[in-house]
């Protein structure tokens, strides 16, 4: 007897192969949420392709589904942006993809999840973005297209094709959870990406510069030796970086701690005192401390960060 076929999992796979392609990436961050705690499944991982498309694995995603999880995604570099913006455009007004591709900013994945409910994709560069870059990109086209903007952040998660939405307001009259689908691919580098990019950093590079001059910036605001430690040792005990790396890049540590700060806000003269104070062997090889402050802080406001694996 011939042995049947599972059209459901080949539906599954193909969506999810289809979204994958439109935004291709090295690695994806899968996310399990439960319709009715919120509560996300324990064992949040980053996948590949290959990794993701296996049928084990698109069979385990498929049952959680059908126990209540709605399936999220967004492609991961890790504390950085991969170059792509959600754009979550709840209430899809007539012609918002025309009027999107008029300006430039062509999404290169567009989902359905759920009837008139469409989340768009749009990728702006094909290098990682600082995470204050990303997210100023995602409001400002939040607000061109009337997208939601509490969903506007640098790593905000998007739902995965081929599963059911499972949310209890979008069921259908049937009772049924509706199906996330794929509407439209085009796996574009959208024209206006650049143009999005610039106005985000001149925007945050104002904001900087002017943080630099702020007057109740001054000693008041400067950490001592204890306090220092304690937040660098915070950072790195969060990262891992004792457990994932056995001889460290300080300088690249002292980077990615900059970006940390400076993204929650803290005074660039105050993230300088904790690197000086904190940072294992500082200077170590540096001759210039405070010409090596000031350039790390200017890359970790401005540039583009090592790439995964540098440390």
């Amino acid at each position: 007897m011939a042995e049947s076929i599972d059209h459901g999992f080949l539906l599954t796979k193909l969506a999810v192969d289809r979204q994958l392609a439109a935004m291709p990436y090295e690695f994806y961050r899968l996310r399990l949420i439960h319709n009715q705690t919120r509560r996300p499944l324990k064992g949040e991982r980053v996948w590949t392709p290959g990794q993701l498309l296996e049928e084990a694995n698109l069979r385990f995603l498929r049952i959680r589904n059908r126990e209540g999880f709605d399936v999220y995604i967004h492609p991961d570099a890790w504390d950085q942006n991969a170059g792509y913006i959600l754009l979550d455009v709840d209430h899809a007004s007539p012609g918002v993809l025309h009027r999107m591709g008029a300006n430039g900013h062509d999404p290169c994945l567009v989902i359905e999840t759920s009837p008139g409910h469409l989340q768009a994709w749009i990728r702006v560069s094909t290098s990682p973005l600082e995470s204050s870059i990303a997210t100023s990109i995602a409001r400002r086209l939040a607000y061109l297209y009337q997208g939601d903007l509490a969903s506007a952040d640098w790593r905000h998660l998007g739902r995965l094709a081929g599963f059911t939405n499972q949310k209890p307001e979008r069921r259908t009259m049937f009772d049924s959870a509706p199906w996330v689908k794929v509407v439209h691919t085009r796996p574009v580098l959208a024209p206006a990406g650049d143009a999005l990019i610039e106005a985000a950093r001149n925007a945050w590079r104002s904001d900087f510069q002017d943080s630099l001059t702020l007057p109740d910036q001054c000693t008041a605001d400067l950490v001592n030796a204890k306090q220092a430690h304690h937040i660098y040792q915070h950072l790195l005990r969060r990262w891992r970086i004792a457990q994932r790396f056995a001889h460290p890049n300080w300088s690249i540590v002292d980077l990615w701690v900059a970006r940390h700060l400076l993204r929650l806000g803290w005074p660039p003269v105050r993230v300088q005192q904790i690197i000086r104070l904190a940072s294992p062997q500082f200077p170590r090889r540096h001759g210039n401390a405070s010409d090596y402050l000031r350039r790390t802080l200017e890359r970790a406001a401005f540039s583009f960060p090592p790439q995964r694996g540098a440390v």
